[in-house]
Protein backbone atom coordinates (compact mmCIF):
# COMPACT_ATOMS: atom_id res chain seq x y z
CA UNK A 1 0.00 0.00 0.00
CA UNK A 2 2.80 2.34 0.84
CA UNK A 3 4.82 1.96 -2.24
CA UNK A 4 1.56 2.51 -4.38
CA UNK A 5 0.61 5.49 -2.52
CA UNK A 6 4.37 6.66 -3.29
CA UNK A 7 3.67 5.88 -6.80
CA UNK A 8 0.57 7.69 -7.10
CA UNK A 9 2.25 10.97 -5.50
CA UNK A 10 5.10 10.60 -7.98
CA UNK A 11 2.49 10.56 -10.63
CA UNK A 12 0.59 13.63 -9.85
CA UNK A 13 3.72 15.38 -9.06
CA UNK A 14 5.23 14.57 -12.57
CA UNK A 15 2.28 16.31 -14.05
CA UNK A 16 2.83 20.27 -14.82
CA UNK A 17 2.39 22.24 -11.79
CA UNK A 18 -0.10 24.54 -13.63
CA UNK A 19 -2.27 21.68 -13.87
CA UNK A 20 -5.74 23.32 -14.65
CA UNK A 21 -4.64 24.92 -17.83
CA UNK A 22 -6.23 23.68 -20.97
CA UNK A 23 -4.56 24.84 -23.96
CA UNK A 24 -6.08 23.48 -26.83
CA UNK A 25 -5.01 24.90 -30.57
CA UNK A 26 -7.74 28.02 -30.99
CA UNK A 27 -8.63 28.89 -35.15
CA UNK A 28 -10.80 31.60 -35.94
CA UNK A 29 -12.22 31.58 -39.60
CA UNK A 30 -14.12 34.19 -40.25
CA UNK A 31 -15.94 35.43 -43.39
CA UNK A 32 -15.28 39.50 -43.74
CA UNK A 33 -17.15 39.74 -47.14
CA UNK A 34 -17.78 37.83 -49.83
CA UNK A 35 -14.54 35.60 -50.89
CA UNK A 36 -12.40 37.54 -48.42
CA UNK A 37 -12.22 35.34 -45.11
CA UNK A 38 -9.69 36.70 -41.80
CA UNK A 39 -8.00 33.54 -40.10
CA UNK A 40 -6.47 33.74 -37.16
CA UNK A 41 -5.12 31.00 -35.07
CA UNK A 42 -2.75 30.68 -31.61
CA UNK A 43 -0.48 27.72 -30.66
CA UNK A 44 0.36 27.64 -27.27
CA UNK A 45 4.46 26.28 -26.32
CA UNK A 46 4.98 23.84 -24.17
CA UNK A 47 8.67 24.84 -23.44
CA UNK A 48 10.29 22.14 -25.31
CA UNK A 49 13.36 23.25 -27.80
CA UNK A 50 13.07 22.99 -31.49
CA UNK A 51 9.07 22.79 -30.95
CA UNK A 52 7.37 22.47 -34.72
CA UNK A 53 5.08 25.67 -35.32
CA UNK A 54 1.92 24.47 -37.16
CA UNK A 55 -0.38 26.07 -39.88
CA UNK A 56 -3.94 25.68 -40.28
CA UNK A 57 -5.17 23.84 -43.36
CA UNK A 58 -7.42 26.16 -45.70
CA UNK A 59 -10.35 24.89 -48.44
CA UNK A 60 -8.71 24.00 -51.58
CA UNK A 61 -9.90 26.76 -54.23
CA UNK A 62 -8.79 29.45 -51.31
CA UNK A 63 -4.79 31.88 -51.21
CA UNK A 64 -3.34 32.69 -48.52
CA UNK A 65 -2.41 36.67 -48.62
CA UNK A 66 -0.32 38.88 -45.77
CA UNK A 67 0.58 35.90 -43.37
CA UNK A 68 1.98 37.23 -40.28
CA UNK A 69 2.95 35.41 -36.86
CA UNK A 70 4.41 37.09 -33.64
CA UNK A 71 5.09 35.69 -30.44
CA UNK A 72 3.31 36.29 -27.00
CA UNK A 73 4.01 34.91 -23.81
CA UNK A 74 4.12 31.30 -24.30
CA UNK A 75 2.00 30.80 -27.19
CA UNK A 76 2.14 31.65 -30.78
CA UNK A 77 -0.45 33.92 -32.66
CA UNK A 78 -1.22 33.87 -36.02
CA UNK A 79 -2.88 35.96 -38.57
CA UNK A 80 -3.72 35.50 -42.07
CA UNK A 81 -5.98 37.51 -45.09
CA UNK A 82 -7.75 34.28 -46.99
CA UNK A 83 -9.07 34.80 -50.76
CA UNK A 84 -11.82 32.31 -52.11
CA UNK A 85 -12.50 31.91 -55.58
CA UNK A 86 -16.18 31.93 -55.71
CA UNK A 87 -17.95 29.19 -53.12
CA UNK A 88 -16.08 26.98 -50.94
CA UNK A 89 -15.22 23.78 -52.56
CA UNK A 90 -14.66 20.64 -50.66
CA UNK A 91 -14.70 23.19 -47.75
CA UNK A 92 -12.46 21.70 -45.52
CA UNK A 93 -10.29 23.40 -42.96
CA UNK A 94 -8.77 22.64 -40.04
CA UNK A 95 -5.25 21.97 -38.52
CA UNK A 96 -3.08 19.04 -40.01
CA UNK A 97 -0.58 18.46 -37.35
CA UNK A 98 -0.65 18.33 -33.51
CA UNK A 99 3.10 19.09 -32.59
CA UNK A 100 2.37 18.61 -28.78
CA UNK A 101 -1.21 18.98 -28.67
CA UNK A 102 -4.17 16.91 -28.29
CA UNK A 103 -6.93 19.06 -29.48
CA UNK A 104 -7.60 22.07 -31.17
CA UNK A 105 -10.75 24.08 -31.35
CA UNK A 106 -12.21 25.76 -34.69
CA UNK A 107 -14.72 28.18 -34.86
CA UNK A 108 -16.37 29.13 -38.12
CA UNK A 109 -18.42 32.50 -38.96
CA UNK A 110 -19.61 32.71 -42.40
CA UNK A 111 -21.54 35.76 -43.79
CA UNK A 112 -25.15 35.47 -42.76
CA UNK A 113 -24.78 32.31 -41.64
CA UNK A 114 -24.86 30.71 -37.94
CA UNK A 115 -21.10 30.41 -36.51
CA UNK A 116 -19.99 26.43 -36.15
CA UNK A 117 -17.98 25.00 -34.13
CA UNK A 118 -15.59 22.35 -34.10
CA UNK A 119 -13.27 19.99 -32.17
CA UNK A 120 -10.29 18.86 -33.75
CA UNK A 121 -7.99 15.79 -32.51
CA UNK A 122 -5.27 13.56 -34.25
CA UNK A 123 -7.43 11.19 -35.51
CA UNK A 124 -10.12 14.04 -36.81
CA UNK A 125 -7.68 16.94 -37.94
CA UNK A 126 -10.21 18.59 -40.06
CA UNK A 127 -14.00 19.59 -40.71
CA UNK A 128 -15.97 20.40 -42.88
CA UNK A 129 -17.51 23.37 -43.27
CA UNK A 130 -21.18 22.93 -43.06
CA UNK A 131 -23.78 24.92 -45.71
CA UNK A 132 -26.02 25.29 -42.03
CA UNK A 133 -24.26 25.23 -38.79
CA UNK A 134 -25.95 22.34 -36.39
CA UNK A 135 -26.86 23.29 -32.70
CA UNK A 136 -25.53 20.23 -31.73
CA UNK A 137 -22.12 21.34 -32.70
CA UNK A 138 -21.58 23.41 -29.98
CA UNK A 139 -23.23 20.90 -27.50
CA UNK A 140 -21.48 18.49 -28.41
CA UNK A 141 -17.97 19.87 -28.70
CA UNK A 142 -18.13 21.50 -25.42
CA UNK A 143 -19.43 18.70 -23.86
CA UNK A 144 -16.89 16.78 -24.32
CA UNK A 145 -14.21 19.44 -23.52
CA UNK A 146 -15.64 19.92 -20.25
CA UNK A 147 -15.21 16.18 -19.72
CA UNK A 148 -11.68 15.97 -20.73
CA UNK A 149 -11.15 19.08 -18.44
CA UNK A 150 -11.89 17.27 -14.93
CA UNK A 151 -9.92 14.16 -15.99
CA UNK A 152 -7.02 15.81 -16.87
CA UNK A 153 -7.49 18.73 -14.82
CA UNK A 154 -5.11 17.22 -12.27
CA UNK A 155 -5.62 19.65 -9.18
CA UNK A 156 -9.47 19.20 -9.41
CA UNK A 157 -9.46 15.81 -10.09
CA UNK A 158 -7.34 15.18 -6.80
CA UNK A 159 -9.72 17.45 -5.01
CA UNK A 160 -12.68 15.81 -6.16
CA UNK A 161 -10.50 11.99 -4.64
CA UNK A 162 -9.88 13.99 -1.68
CA UNK A 163 -13.52 15.38 -1.19
CA UNK A 164 -14.95 11.97 -1.52
CA UNK A 165 -12.06 9.66 1.10
CA UNK A 166 -12.62 12.94 3.39
CA UNK A 167 -16.58 12.55 3.33
CA UNK A 168 -16.82 8.58 2.39
CA UNK A 169 -21.04 7.81 2.88
CA UNK A 170 -22.32 7.50 -0.20
CA UNK A 171 -25.29 10.45 0.29
CA UNK A 172 -23.18 12.93 2.43
CA UNK A 173 -20.55 12.06 -0.89
CA UNK A 174 -23.25 13.52 -3.32
CA UNK A 175 -24.56 16.46 -0.83
CA UNK A 176 -21.16 17.62 -1.22
CA UNK A 177 -20.69 16.68 -4.58
CA UNK A 178 -23.57 18.57 -5.28
CA UNK A 179 -22.80 21.41 -3.11
CA UNK A 180 -19.11 22.09 -5.15
CA UNK A 181 -20.53 21.92 -8.74
CA UNK A 182 -23.62 24.42 -7.63
CA UNK A 183 -20.84 26.51 -6.66
CA UNK A 184 -18.71 25.80 -9.66
CA UNK A 185 -21.07 26.61 -11.91
CA UNK A 186 -22.32 29.72 -10.53
CA UNK A 187 -18.50 31.49 -10.78
CA UNK A 188 -17.76 30.21 -13.93
CA UNK A 189 -20.54 31.73 -15.30
CA UNK A 190 -20.21 35.06 -13.21
CA UNK A 191 -16.45 34.95 -15.09
CA UNK A 192 -17.31 34.23 -18.33
CA UNK A 193 -20.34 36.67 -18.34
CA UNK A 194 -17.96 39.27 -17.16
CA UNK A 195 -19.61 39.69 -13.53
CA UNK A 196 -16.82 38.44 -11.50
CA UNK A 197 -12.82 37.99 -12.31
CA UNK A 198 -9.88 36.79 -9.93
CA UNK A 199 -6.35 37.20 -11.09
CA UNK A 200 -5.42 33.61 -12.58
CA UNK A 201 -2.43 33.30 -10.56
CA UNK A 202 -3.54 33.35 -6.71
CA UNK A 203 -6.30 31.38 -7.47
CA UNK A 204 -4.08 28.61 -8.82
CA UNK A 205 -2.56 28.81 -6.19
CA UNK A 206 -5.45 28.51 -3.71
CA UNK A 207 -6.65 25.66 -5.65
CA UNK A 208 -3.67 23.71 -4.33
CA UNK A 209 -4.07 25.37 -1.34
CA UNK A 210 -7.35 23.89 -1.08
CA UNK A 211 -6.41 20.48 -1.78
CA UNK A 212 -4.03 20.86 1.35
CA UNK A 213 -6.50 21.46 3.80
CA UNK A 214 -8.33 18.50 2.74
CA UNK A 215 -5.15 16.25 2.86
CA UNK A 216 -4.33 17.42 6.64
CA UNK A 217 -8.59 17.00 7.29
CA UNK A 218 -8.46 13.05 6.19
CA UNK A 219 -5.45 12.91 8.28
CA UNK A 220 -6.78 13.63 11.35
CA UNK A 221 -8.99 10.49 11.05
CA UNK A 222 -12.12 10.41 12.50
CA UNK A 223 -11.53 13.62 14.63
CA UNK A 224 -14.87 15.81 14.31
CA UNK A 225 -14.16 19.05 12.57
CA UNK A 226 -15.86 21.63 10.72
CA UNK A 227 -14.98 19.89 7.66
CA UNK A 228 -16.45 16.56 8.68
CA UNK A 229 -20.12 18.20 10.13
CA UNK A 230 -20.64 20.54 6.99
CA UNK A 231 -18.62 19.01 4.21
CA UNK A 232 -21.04 20.51 1.90
CA UNK A 233 -20.41 23.68 2.91
CA UNK A 234 -16.97 23.57 2.34
CA UNK A 235 -17.25 21.68 -0.68
CA UNK A 236 -19.15 24.92 -1.53
CA UNK A 237 -16.68 27.77 -0.72
CA UNK A 238 -14.14 25.58 -2.35
CA UNK A 239 -16.49 25.16 -5.09
CA UNK A 240 -16.24 28.93 -5.94
CA UNK A 241 -13.07 29.30 -5.90
CA UNK A 242 -12.41 26.16 -8.13
CA UNK A 243 -15.17 28.07 -10.33
CA UNK A 244 -12.19 30.74 -11.11
CA UNK A 245 -9.76 27.81 -12.02
CA UNK A 246 -12.62 26.34 -14.73
CA UNK A 247 -12.93 29.87 -15.81
CA UNK A 248 -9.23 30.34 -17.16
CA UNK A 249 -9.60 26.94 -18.91
CA UNK A 250 -12.70 28.28 -20.53
CA UNK A 251 -10.82 31.65 -21.76
CA UNK A 252 -8.23 29.39 -22.76
CA UNK A 253 -10.40 27.58 -25.08
CA UNK A 254 -12.89 30.51 -26.35
CA UNK A 255 -16.62 30.97 -26.47
CA UNK A 256 -18.95 31.26 -29.73
CA UNK A 257 -20.21 34.31 -29.83
CA UNK A 258 -24.28 34.06 -30.55
CA UNK A 259 -23.78 30.67 -28.97
CA UNK A 260 -22.20 31.21 -24.86
CA UNK A 261 -25.20 29.87 -22.73
CA UNK A 262 -25.02 26.84 -24.64
CA UNK A 263 -21.34 26.46 -24.43
CA UNK A 264 -21.35 27.57 -21.24
CA UNK A 265 -24.06 24.62 -20.61
CA UNK A 266 -22.84 22.02 -21.88
CA UNK A 267 -18.90 22.59 -20.73
CA UNK A 268 -20.60 22.69 -17.37
CA UNK A 269 -22.48 19.54 -17.85
CA UNK A 270 -19.65 17.59 -19.11
CA UNK A 271 -17.40 18.86 -15.94
CA UNK A 272 -20.14 17.52 -13.90
CA UNK A 273 -20.68 14.44 -15.86
CA UNK A 274 -16.57 13.16 -15.35
CA UNK A 275 -16.91 14.63 -11.62
CA UNK A 276 -19.28 12.20 -11.16
CA UNK A 277 -17.25 9.34 -12.80
CA UNK A 278 -14.63 9.74 -10.59
CA UNK A 279 -17.17 10.22 -7.97
CA UNK A 280 -18.14 6.96 -8.58
CA UNK A 281 -14.55 4.84 -9.34
CA UNK A 282 -13.53 6.10 -5.76
CA UNK A 283 -16.79 5.02 -3.99
CA UNK A 284 -16.39 1.74 -5.76
CA UNK A 285 -12.46 1.68 -4.58
CA UNK A 286 -13.61 2.26 -1.59
CA UNK A 287 -16.10 -0.39 -1.51
CA UNK A 288 -14.46 -3.06 -2.55
CA UNK A 289 -11.58 -2.76 0.41
CA UNK A 290 -14.14 -2.63 3.02
CA UNK A 291 -15.66 -6.20 1.21
CA UNK A 292 -11.79 -7.79 0.80
CA UNK A 293 -10.85 -6.35 4.91
CA UNK A 294 -13.01 -3.61 6.64
CA UNK A 295 -10.71 -3.09 9.24
CA UNK A 296 -7.87 -1.93 6.88
CA UNK A 297 -10.26 0.90 4.84
CA UNK A 298 -9.44 3.72 7.63
CA UNK A 299 -5.85 3.19 7.73
CA UNK A 300 -5.73 3.56 3.73
CA UNK A 301 -7.51 6.67 3.42
CA UNK A 302 -5.48 7.79 6.17
CA UNK A 303 -2.23 6.57 4.38
CA UNK A 304 -3.37 8.27 0.54
CA UNK A 305 -3.79 11.91 2.71
CA UNK A 306 0.28 12.08 3.05
CA UNK A 307 0.68 11.92 -1.23
CA UNK A 308 -2.01 13.85 -1.59
CA UNK A 309 -0.75 16.16 0.46
CA UNK A 310 2.48 16.29 -0.68
CA UNK A 311 0.75 16.87 -4.66
CA UNK A 312 -0.84 19.82 -3.22
CA UNK A 313 2.17 21.12 -1.30
CA UNK A 314 4.34 21.30 -4.27
CA UNK A 315 1.83 22.97 -6.79
CA UNK A 316 1.15 25.65 -3.95
CA UNK A 317 4.98 26.51 -3.92
CA UNK A 318 5.46 26.35 -7.20
CA UNK A 319 2.46 28.71 -8.38
CA UNK A 320 4.13 30.59 -5.61
CA UNK A 321 7.05 31.16 -6.07
CA UNK A 322 7.35 29.44 -9.56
Amino acid sequence: MIRWLAALALLFAAVPAWADELRPVSIQFVEVESGWWSLDWKQPLSGQRGEALGTPQIPANCEWRDTQRSREGDAVHGHAEIICNGQLREPQIGWPDFPGHGEAILRVAPLERAVQVYRLTPDEPLATIAPRASASQVWRSYFVIGVEHILTGWDHLLFVIALVLLVGRAWAVVKAATAFTVAHSLTLAAVTLGAAGLPQRPVEALIALSIVFLAVEIARGTRETLTRRLPWLVAFVFGLLHGFGFAGALREIGLPEGEVPAALISFNLGVEAGQLAVIAAVLVTLWGLRSVKPAAEARAIRLASYPIGIIGAYWLVDRVVG
